[in-house]
């Protein structure tokens, strides 16, 4: 199993940026696939990105494409979402995710390829 611990949500403006990190505890992080999920208050959790354990594999949720990446250094046992231009439909909270399911997007997109969760982060983007 692996801790994960998010941090930099806020409140921003529309058109503004930001980078979450989620910081991982826990033994062989470099093996675990990380996604990031968005909760929106009355919404369905919902995927944004993952990373697979290999940085060049990336995919991304339609509604983010090109305005969010997600990254990670596994020296630091930390994964990364930048965030820019961010729009109010942006606002919910954020987790972030670790798995060892397989590399494909049918599966890598659900909640249930994920066995650790962090508590989330608040990302809120005002008009």
């Amino acid at each position: 199993q692996v801790q994960l611990v998010e941090s930099g949500g806020g409140l921003v403006q529309a058109g503004a940026s930001l980078r979450l990190s989620c910081a991982a505890s826990g033994r062989s992080f470099s093996s675990y696939i990380m996604g990031w999920f968005r909760q929106a208050p009355g919404k369905e959790r919902e995927f944004v990105a993952a990373i697979g354990r290999s940085v060049s594999n990336v995919y991304y949720a339609d509604s983010v494409k090109g305005r969010f990446t997600i990254s990670r250094d596994n020296a630091k046992n930390t994964v990364y979402l930048e965030m820019n231009t961010l729009k109010p439909e942006d606002t919910a909270v954020y987790f972030c995710a670790a798995g060892t399911t397989v590399w494909i997007r049918g599966v890598l997109t659900t909640s249930g390829a994920y066995k650790s969760w962090g508590q989330g982060t608040q990302v809120t983007v005002s008009s």
